[in-house]
């Protein structure tokens, strides 16, 4: 599996992280043989929230492999915080117990990254500065990011936080590309040109934060899958083409669009299919051309200016 760079955290992380929402559907025997698989193939970094199954999806995640210090030791496990039925909450109070019940359910002792999950209104940077400083200090967390922040909300937190963020997990995929259709539509007057997300992606890499693409198989807000979709049939059949050229499966081309991208991004996969975790391992292995990605992206229904 290849590596890159997670934001300025000194860590290297494998390019498909493996998203565990879902796992709280699962048996134990289907949680242990998902994760000894990704584990098999160089996907040891694993994405959780304390909202996942009401926080079962960690439970399961550690009690179907037996989590032990030595298993421990060969994953990356980050995971979020922040939402609370009705409310975002990045209060002190809230990231410490969050933490604390995070831990307990994933059975470790510490977190390589902890994400803030979504945007608080009602943040105040001092306390999420000085839960950092505490997690940080007593080993607990070793990394930090965010999720779904723009440019200016990063550095209102950035100014008060001592550690780095080193993540930003945002909604992206070849059917859901507002924050590239704007960098390519600039000055004009079409609705790709909205800037909606304040530069986030150029403002990611010049920052050095790691963009984590979270639903990288979705067309809207969860509103289903566009591989296979008949909404989508260009797009579909283009990247059925590239598939059938490549010896590889649809997943796996669709995935490798991302992987494309010069950011180095490290998608976030959903699936709890152990076969089609495999197609997006191999994503690893798959660098399209330009034209082949820009052929992806105007299947999309995507104009060049």
């Amino acid at each position: 599996m290849k590596t890159i760079p997670l934001g300025k955290s000194g860590l290297k992380v494998p390019v498909v992280a493996v998203g565990c929402m879902r796992m709280a559907e699962k048996t134990d025997r289907e949680a242990e043989a998902l994760i000894r698989t990704a584990l098999e193939h160089g996907a040891n970094f694993f994405d959780h929230a304390d909202i996942y199954g009401g926080g079962q999806s960690e439970e399961i995640f550690a009690r179907s492999v037996g989590m032990s210090p030595r298993l421990r030791e060969t994953m990356l496990l980050q995971s979020k915080c922040g939402i609370r039925s009705g409310m975002f909450d990045f209060s002190k109070e809230h990231i410490l117990s969050a933490v604390d019940g995070i831990l307990k359910r994933l059975r470790t002792d510490y977190l390589d990254v902890l994400l803030l999950h979504r945007p608080d209104a009602l943040m105040e940077p001092e306390e999420v500065a000085e839960a950092f400083r505490l997690l940080h200090t007593s080993g607990k967390v070793r990394h930090f990011g965010v999720s779904n922040q723009n440019p200016m909300q990063i550095q209102l937190l950035q100014k008060y936080v001592e550690q780095p963020l080193s993540v930003n997990q945002l909604q992206l995929s070849a059917a859901f590309t507002p924050m590239i259709d704007a960098g390519l539509n600039v000055n004009m007057k079409n609705e790709a040109a909205v800037n909606r997300d304040g530069g986030i992606l150029d403002f990611c890499r010049l920052n050095e934060i790691t963009i984590q693409p979270w639903s990288p198989f979705q067309y809207g807000f969860f509103g289903g899958v566009f591989l296979g979709s008949a909404d989508y049939p260009e797009l579909n059949a283009k990247i059925d083409e590239l598939a059938a050229a490549h010896g590889v499966s649809n997943t796996t081309i669709a995935l490798a669009w991302l992987l494309r991208h010069p950011a180095k991004m490290q998608p976030v996969t959903g699936t709890m299919n152990t076969e089609r975790l495999l197609d997006c391992v191999k994503a690893a292995d798959i660098t399209l051309t330009r034209e082949e990605w820009y052929a992806i992206y105007r299947a999309a229904g995507n104009v060049l200016p």
